[in-house]
């Protein structure tokens, strides 16, 4: 769930980076970095925390040239360590590279392991770094090449990014998993990034997204790329950035994410109506247009009965389950005078552990309310994803253990429902394919 971006033939390439990863924040809080290339020498600032706090004036003054990467990062694998932090860069026989992505290679370890064998050594655990190993052992005249052969060679859901000192790679895999687009500056310069709402900050326009299983090459001066359609594809948008990881106003694969979340609540109120409740309200803020959707649908009036504390970020997202729980606390405040002796239908996105939706119904029964009833606008997720989100075990997963009843009994609610596979590919759109993995355990990538 990483943010990256590419930026190239920009003036101010590391600055548009920096404001398309501050637009994509929501994607990573770990780390963020920045690789920028000036006269033929990559320069890479990078370090743990958010954009705002990692990069100053000083730092653009270090990081000039028109070409530029940068990345968000959210760790499904690695540690979290500076040295887990990307961009990768790395000198190698043809030069310097600077490697960003946004992923999950299901076969990494098979390939440290060999690459080790082989007397490879590496600086972190990221599965990103055999990517560099494999490129920078190819034996490969071209740089492209060499990318092509270490793609053949990994597997799983990625999106990469790839500054040489004088090319820009951007590449999606065969099933484009994870979304990635490109657009075009103001100045003429072209930028690739992980969600189209980095485009709205900086003042890009779209052009397209980047094709499952397509390799985009930019080139340093000219004005034209040039696409190469590497696989076969068989295009699986992963179903959650839909519901959760992208941003609202972001557009995913022509999708608009705002609008899906309004028809996701919309069909949930059809399934779980709640009879005689007072009024709908969202867990801020990523049920907001789901509860907005189920309000219109269901007739029930809709309210903002819980306050977010918008200084505190996201809470799947952070790394132990320790900081979740205190994230929660201090996110999220009921309005008492609103709650008191009613009966509320609380809609969420998801219940993945269940220990903040156990929070969230106690804070509320707490301020007064006298029935929650929790609507959820996605399927029970009773499996771990092993394409880019952070749920590495049945164990952590609350619906793999527990059943729809005993789930509503541990976090506390009157009911629980969630809404059906059927309902949730019908709202995104049942035209195409999509990586449901979370809810049905079909693993298509082997």
């Amino acid at each position: 769930m990483c943010a990256i971006v590419g930026v190239i033939n920009s003036n101010e390439a590391a600055k548009v980076s920096y404001y398309a990863l501050f637009a994509m924040q929501h994607r990573g809080q770990e780390a963020t970095g920045i690789s920028a290339c000036d006269n033929d020498k990559i320069k890479t600032i990078k370090d743990r925390g958010l954009v705002t706090k990692v990069f100053d004036d000083n730092s653009f003054e270090i990081l000039k040239g028109n070409m530029a990467v940068g990345h968000n990062r959210y760790s499904t694998a690695g540690n979290d360590s500076i040295l887990d932090a990307q961009p990768i860069f790395a000198r190698y026989s043809l030069g310097e590279i600077s490697v960003v992505h946004n992923g999950n290679l299901i076969n990494k370890n098979e390939i440290r392991a060999k690459l080790i064998e082989e007397g490879a050594i590496f600086q972190s655990s990221m599965d990103t770094e055999n990517v560099v190993h494999l490129i920078a052992r190819s034996k490969k005249e071209h740089l492209k090449d060499r990318i092509t052969e270490a793609l053949n060679v990994i597997k799983g859901a990625y999106c990469f990014i790839i500054l040489s000192r004088h090319k820009m790679f951007v590449i999606r895999d065969r099933y484009g998993v994870r979304p990635l687009c490109i657009g075009r500056l103001k100045d003429g310069g072209y930028i690739a990034a992980s969600e189209t709402c980095a485009f709205d900050l900086v003042g890009a326009e779209f052009i397209r997204d980047v094709n499952p299983g397509e390799m985009i090459i930019f080139e340093r001066g000219s004005d034209k790329y040039v696409s190469e359609q590497l696989f076969d594809t068989d295009p699986r948008i992963c179903a959650f950035e839909f519901i959760y990881f992208a941003r609202p106003d972001s557009v995913i694969d022509g999708k608009n994410v705002y609008e899906i979340r309004k028809k996701m609540g919309e069909a949930l109120a059809q399934e779980a109506f709640v009879e005689g409740a007072d009024f709908v309200i969202p867990v801020p803020d990523s049920g907001v247009a789901a509860a907005l959707g189920y309000a219109k649908k269901s007739g029930i009036p809709y309210e903002n009965a819980i306050v977010r504390n918008h200084y505190v970020g996201r809470t799947f997202i952070e790394p132990t389950q320790e900081m979740r729980m205190q994230k929660v606390k201090l996110k999220l405040s009921p309005i008492s005078a609103v709650l008191k002796d009613k009966k509320i239908v609380v809609i969420d996105d998801s219940i993945v552990r269940g220990t903040t939706s156990k929070q969230i119904v106690s804070i509320l029964k707490h301020a007064g309310a006298k029935e929650v009833h929790m609507r959820i606008a996605s399927p029970a997720i009773k499996h771990p994803c092993r394409y880019g989100i952070d749920t590495p075990s049945y164990q952590e997963l609350i619906s793999a253990n527990l059943s729809e009843e005993e789930v509503k009994d541990y976090i506390g609610a009157d009911s629980l429902k969630f809404l059906s596979i059927e309902a949730l590919v019908k709202s995104i759109g049942d035209e195409r394919k999509y990586s449901l993995v979370s809810f049905d355990g079909n693993y298509f990538i082997q």
